[in-house]
């Protein structure tokens, strides 16, 4: 490990590590706007400069490797006037914007020419003006502001692997713009909002909207897909203003969707705010205490048979655990489900359902296998991951079907069940590659969990794998992709329902078959099943599909709206922490449970929410302890072929299907893709 001085203080770093990267490692500061931590290094914003003993100029720290004996001093008053030099010339054709500029409070350009700068400019030329480009419904450009730090155009190109953001022009006359001006074509489209150091580049849907000092800000967990990225949400009064994402190197990095970021704003539209009863046929507003009458007389007067129960994809864990705990102990019975499609699920053990290699082990797998995923519309963050596997490792992919651009090169199969026997049984060119791998990754998607023959690939997969030696103490190679927040939690928390030996939704098909009178819907809005007599009571915070079949609307809240649970695809338990209030009427989902159950049996399930709480954690620990790992038996197998549907990405839950940005993203892919086709 080389050692050099920094402001004469030693320091010792790994090999490979940049003079910027030594520099604060000693704890010195270093200003830059071009260089970023998970970006490829471009040494052309010279904000960077150092002294360096026996160099004649400064160097840009940035892109100089550090070395044996090197004498680095970063506050001399050499140093002190390159900084202001550099920024004098970064600030010759900035507009004096920052009243009106929403990256004001947290422009990177304004720190920095505050602690580096200077008070006076000596350019008296005209300034230079670029015209605005056309960036899609997410990004607001004003390009007059842009320093050319290339940020932008870098993380298009190597981690959203869409590279249209490119400079045109030389000199003076440079533009940072979209090759056709349209929305790029990626789902992590607006983390270049994040990375612009100026107000080049802000976010549309938030513009003028707040300044960050007014903002409360709350750190807590996105609930779009499984990923559980970490979020901060940022809230003006109790208004959900703006998500950003929150450094977790282990899940989401620093990168977030731009559904996750931008759904917000459909907290506010389409809310159910009041109870609602329908009388003959249409909803009129009730208070808590009717609707509770209602409910209980209803299921007082049914045999507990005839109830059933669903669990929605946005729920937490607490929801669930205290959903479950009315059916076992109040209702008396176990017809609950958190399935809204037969999906072939076996929870005997954690490893059936987990992706088991883990979000970080994707950057050490040498192969991966992709069995009826779209990991670029299911899980986006892991998509990226891949990409990042692909480009530092050059590690093969394999799909069994063919999913359109992943935004990486892969390997397409036909897409028939009969290629994966082959796999198995060892006949195939991909078995040699899965075995002479040292990590390879297999990633079961949900549209093959759907398909008849999902039971014999799943365990045959499996079974090969294990026999192989690739799922061991150290390495599992086995991973379920699955796409929403509450799956995972709902699947430790036992809310399925399985005979001995029949994996099969038992509950959808009885409810399909009309054999219940009441319907329990708790944020359930993808059933599909012909309503007759049920009596169906939704649990929610939107009015979307649950809600339009309901006879009694229990208006619940939103995930910014609670405190609660969610288990990751990987089974990390992360807690999403409160960020504003249910509005008027509604409450929290485990409390209107609760409620219910203190009007069927005049006692509360639990006293308050610390009780629920300890009470599911411990259910998960009992359970965890218990766990032991089944033999796996190969069931029979069926010849077809795995059709891939993924849900609409932008429309994939009730807050994104309220969210008018949300609309906005699909009417400008719909409008690209006509143009596409067009020219």
């Amino acid at each position: 490990m080389p050692k050099l001085k920094v402001n004469d203080i030693e320091v010792e770093v790994e090999e490979g590590l940049t003079v910027l990267q030594a520099c604060e490692k000693a704890g010195v500061e270093i200003p830059r706007f071009c260089y970023h931590e998970k970006l490829s290094i471009a040494g052309n914003c010279r904000m960077c400069l150092v002294e360096m003993e026996k160099s004649p100029k400064p160097i840009a720290s940035c892109a100089m490797p550090a070395a044996e004996g090197m004498n680095i001093k970063t506050n001399t008053p050499k140093v002190e006037k390159a900084r202001k030099g550099v920024m004098e010339f970064l600030l010759v054709n900035h507009p004096l914007d920052c009243p009106v500029c929403d990256q004001g409070g947290e422009c990177d350009l304004q720190d920095q020419s505050m602690f580096y700068g200077v008070d006076k400019s000596r350019f008296k030329e005209n300034k230079r003006s670029v015209p605005d480009k056309n960036m899609g419904p997410l990004i607001k450009t004003q390009m007059t502001r842009c320093i050319h730090c290339t940020r932008c155009v870098r993380f298009a190109t190597e981690i959203a692997g869409v590279p249209e953001i490119g400079a045109i022009g030389r000199g003076e006359d440079m533009q940072i713009t979209t090759y056709l001006e349209q929305s790029m074509q990626s789902e992590l489209s607006a983390n270049v909002v994040d990375l612009c150091p100026v107000g080049a580049l802000t976010s549309k849907p938030y513009v003028f909207e707040a300044r960050p000092w007014e903002l409360k800000k709350t750190e807590t967990i996105d609930v779009m897909d499984a990923v559980g990225s970490n979020i901060r949400v940022d809230t003006y009064g109790w208004e959900v203003k703006r998500v950003l994402p929150i450094i977790n190197e282990d899940i989401n990095e620093e990168w977030i969707s731009d559904k996750t970021r931008y759904a917000c704003d459909g907290l506010l539209n389409q809310r159910l705010d009041k109870p609602y009863v329908k009388r003959n046929g249409k909803f009129e507003e009730s208070n808590w205490n009717e609707v509770n009458e209602i409910v209980v007389n209803k299921l007082k007067n049914t045999s507990k048979e005839n109830v059933c129960g669903f669990v929605g994809d946005l729920t937490n864990m607490e929801t669930s655990f205290i959903f479950k705990e009315f059916f076992d102990r109040v209702l008396e019975t176990k017809a609950y489900e958190t399935r809204s499609e037969d999906k072939y699920i076996n929870n005997s053990d954690r490893k059936n359902y987990l992706f088991n290699s883990t979000i970080n082990g994707i950057e050490e797998s040498d192969l991966i296998f992709l069995v009826g995923a779209n990991p670029r519309f299911e899980a986006t963050i892991v998509n990226a991951r891949i990409r990042k596997a692909f480009l530092n490792n050059n590690t093969k992919i394999i799909s069994l079907n063919e999913v359109g651009d992943l935004t990486y090169p892969y390997m397409q199969l036909d897409g028939k069940t009969s290629t994966i026997k082959k796999i198995v049984e060892d006949n195939h060119d991909v078995s040699k590659l899965i075995k002479d791998a040292q990590n390879p990754l297999v990633i079961i998607g949900e549209s093959l969990l759907k398909s008849k023959s999902s039971e014999y690939i799943v365990t045959s997969l499996q079974k090969f794998l294990l026999d192989n030696k690739k799922i061991n103490d150290n390495w599992n190679s086995f991973n379920i992709l699955t796409c929403d927040a509450s799956t995972v939690g709902n699947l430790d928390l036992d809310l399925i329902n399985l005979e001995q030996g029949n994996f099969k939704n038992n509950i959808l098909d009885n409810l399909k078959n009309n054999k219940y009178e009441i319907v329990f819907l708790v944020g359930q809005d993808n059933l599909s099943f012909n309503k007759t007599n049920e009596f169906v009571i939704y649990i929610g915070s939107h009015g979307d599909k649950g809600a339009e079949i309901a006879d009694v609307i229990l208006p619940g809240s939103a995930y910014t709206e609670q405190s609660g649970y969610f288990t990751n695809l990987e089974g990390r338990l992360q807690k999403a922490y409160k960020a504003s209030y249910p509005p008027n009427q509604s409450k929290e989902d485990w409390e209107i449970i609760n409620n219910l159950a203190e009007h069927m049996n005049n006692r509360k399930l639990f006293n308050d929410k610390d009780e629920l709480e300890s009470s599911m954690l411990n259910y998960l620990k009992l359970k965890k302890e218990k766990n032991k790992t089944s033999e796996i038996s190969v069931s029979n197998f069926v010849d077809e072929t795995i059709n891939i549907k993924v849900k609409d990405y932008y429309f994939s839950n009730v807050i994104a299907r309220s969210s008018k940005t949300m609309v906005e993203c699909n009417n400008s892919k719909i409008e690209i893709k006509k143009t596409g086709t067009e020219g």
